[in-house]
């Protein structure tokens, strides 16, 4: 199914490069593009998108507008998905964006936009309500002092903590097998026991994915 897109950043090389490769992307149709927050939000009232692909600093204070555009396009449209670009490593923007919620929502550094399988994976991702994290945000998330008292993670071992890294990132099970080298038996059986040291036996499996995560960015917070 094609994926139809919004996009939105101020920088016009920037604007026209990632344009041209989303256009050259296998279905994914580019139906709009906007400038900053105000002509984005615009732009997915007009066309209703699967999903936006966002810049995190747009006019007029360069800061977060494209968090607070993600945060309002998820609130008035929660069908459509939201990915944001980040120039930079700035774990504190990524858990702002996602401290209601990881559902339909994405945060990527702007070096994956030339791997256009890697972005269109993320966009189709959270047009379906999942996740996708860039892994160098998760490493860095997952650096900071995960073993102190009271953190959910405390009582994960050390192959359930790298299964729940990829998770964070939006990866299926397959997905994560590939990556860590493991069996999808093994992935599955790393993950049932993750949900049952977070507490989170009893939810539906999509859910146990969305909170899991969550809880692996709130302790990761709590830790800092």
């Amino acid at each position: 199914m094609t994926l139809r897109v919004v996009f939105a950043d101020d920088n016009y090389l920037m604007r026209e490069g990632v344009s041209a490769l989303l256009a050259g992307a296998d279905d994914i149709d580019l139906v709009g593009l906007a400038i900053d927050g105000d002509s984005l939000l615009r732009a997915v009232a007009d066309h209703r998108p699967d999903a936006v692909l966002t810049d995190i600093r747009m006019p007029p204070t360069h800061t977060v507008e494209g968090i607070h555009a993600a945060k309002r396009i998820r609130a008035d449209f929660p069908e459509i998905g939201v990915v944001v670009l980040s120039q930079y490593i700035e774990d504190e923007y990524a858990l702002e964006l996602l401290e209601d919620g990881v559902a339909g929502l994405g945060y990527l550094l702007k070096e994956r936009v030339a791997q256009v399988d890697e972005l269109v994976r993320a966009l189709q991702e959270v047009a379906r309500g999942g996740s996708a994290l860039d892994p160098l945000v998760i490493e860095e998330l997952i650096s900071r002092k995960l073993t102190d008292a009271g953190t959910p993670l405390l009582g994960l071992t050390d192959r359930e903590r790298s299964v729940l890294q990829q998770m964070a990132t939006g990866r299926s099970n397959a997905a994560i097998a590939n990556v860590l080298y493991l069996s999808d038996r093994a992935v599955g059986k790393h993950i049932g026991s993750v949900f049952q040291k977070l507490g989170l036996a009893e939810e539906s499996e999509t859910n146990r994915r969305v909170l899991a995560v969550l809880a692996f960015l709130k302790a990761t917070r709590s830790s800092g």
